[in-house]
């Protein structure tokens, strides 16, 4: 698979935004009940880059995914995906642009009364694709997470671990320009959630993907800015004298507001306290 082209990326009557940049949060405010949530928050995310956000629990994290994808509107500030503002984007555009998203929300969220062939299906049975493409579409996706054998079972049938493989899957088989993760490894045991991340890593450097990941746990990150999927041996490994993953940076959310935005090395060289004892 190949990732498919963006939408296109402005609006007619509006500034030509740079065509490389896919999310876009410029001074970005939400608050609920008078509490706010997330202030003055600005960042970009371009193609083929992954940014991995990090940050205390209740944070806002899993809220701001939901502001990347048009589930909420911010009180101020815009948020820009494929060049165009989701607050004023008309239902249909922003569905479109929808489209383009893959979203791996937290614990998977599969429908239980569905088989793993038909969660992953879902998207294209919504397009009125014909019966043979998604046949073919889903057995590519789910040998891609080696699920091909769960195929004709339902999610209650197979583990934590599989689920979140199923639901990955579904959220690549439209071949979307950007993938959301809310915490795709959240309540698994650390053997699980390392084939989770070593499936992100496959993605990641097979495809080119774009992703904005949140995650609470450190060792998935680091993992994610060390390691790389190697074709010759069908596994992630560690990159070879401390190298780093290109086009990866990270976010570390605090107090409402994005408190580090950059490389691994500057993360882990910050001699600001809150990020010291946050990495400790």
């Amino acid at each position: 698979m190949t990732p498919t082209n963006a939408p296109s990326a402005a609006a007619p009557g509006t500034a030509t935004p740079d065509a490389e940049t896919i999310l876009a949060f410029e001074h970005v405010s939400l608050g609920f009940d008078g509490k706010l949530i997330l202030s003055d928050i600005s960042f970009t995310l371009r193609r083929g880059e992954t940014r991995i956000l990090l940050g205390p629990a209740g944070c806002g994290k899993s809220l701001l995914l939901k502001l990347a994808n048009g589930l909420y509107s911010p009180d101020s500030g815009s948020v820009r995906l494929f060049g165009q503002d989701l607050h004023s984007t008309p239902q249909d555009d922003l569905y479109r642009l929808r489209e383009n998203t893959g979203m791996v929300f937290q614990e998977g969220a599969l429908f239980d009364s569905l088989t793993v062939r038909e969660n992953v299906a879902y998207r294209l049975r919504e397009e009125n694709r014909d019966e043979d493409f998604i046949e073919a579409k889903v057995r590519e996706v789910l040998q891609f997470v080696e699920m091909e054998h769960a195929i004709d079972l339902l999610p209650s049938q197979i583990s934590g671990g599989m689920r979140r493989r199923v639901a990955i899957a579904r959220a690549i088989i439209t071949q979307p320009s950007l993938l959301l993760y809310d915490s795709p490894t959240g309540g698994l045991d650390p053997i699980t959630s390392m084939t989770i991340i070593e499936l992100i890593v496959k993605e990641r450097d097979v495809y080119g993907g774009t992703s904005l990941l949140v995650t609470h746990r450190l060792q998935d990150a680091f993992t994610l800015a060390t390691h790389a999927f190697q074709p010759a041996t069908q596994r992630m490994e560690r990159i070879p004298n401390h190298g780093r993953a290109p086009n990866m940076k990270f976010l570390v959310l605090n107090n409402t507001q994005i408190v580090f935005d950059g490389e691994m090395e500057e993360l882990v060289r910050s001699k600001d306290p809150f990020l010291q004892a946050f990495l400790a």
